[in-house]
């Protein structure tokens, strides 16, 4: 419950902040898809869909949230076929370090990431079906580079999900709002 309360009175301040961006409109909202890859096993195939409202303080600096999906099959040491999927809700912030139309960023986020992995079989030997790991939820963090040029966007980013389902995500896609505004 505390965290519910903490959430809303930061998102309720980052309302009433009078945005300070005289070059960029104050509310963007970004879409993107990528590819995913464990830190631990061998790839099999990964994705992950984003969605991050953001909310610029400066021309420099936008406060945002981002809620993200992300699914990994890989193989385990054992040669296992296993897939996870995960799920995630940060508060994030980006720094931008240029003020034109090729604007390369820094940011980071932290929150809670629900994660589950179901493995192909429960190993009783008898072709049982899959094996499904209790659903986890732990605290996480993300560092994250890119860049924007016009409305299209590309980031790379180091996921730490606080449990066992950490990853590496390279991400491409567009953002709507959040654009130049028009010169008097």
């Amino acid at each position: 419950m505390k965290r519910i309360i903490l959430f809303a009175v930061l998102a309720g301040f980052t309302f009433l902040v009078h945005a300070q961006s005289t070059e960029f409109h104050a509310f963007k909202v970004d879409f993107g898809v990528g590819y995913a890859s464990p830190s631990q096993g061998n790839t099999v195939a990964g994705g992950t869909f984003t969605l991050q409202p953001h909310y610029r303080l400066s021309n420099d600096f936008a406060l945002g949230l981002r809620v993200e999906a992300a699914a990994i099959l890989y193989k385990n040491g054992s040669g296992q076929k296993q897939g996870s999927a995960i799920a995630s809700g940060c508060l994030t912030g980006e720094f931008y370090l240029s003020d034109g139309g090729f604007r390369p960023f820094i940011g980071a986020g932290v929150g809670p990431y629900d994660q589950a992995t179901i493995s192909g079989n429960n190993g009783s030997g008898n072709g049982g079906g899959p094996n499904v790991s209790p659903r986890v939820i732990n605290f996480g963090a993300f560092p994250e580079l890119g860049f924007e040029a016009g409305h299209f966007r590309f980031s790379v980013e180091y996921d730490a999900t606080g449990g066992y389902n950490n990853y590496f995500a390279v991400k491409i896609g567009t953002f709507f709002g959040g654009g130049r505004k028009p010169k008097k």
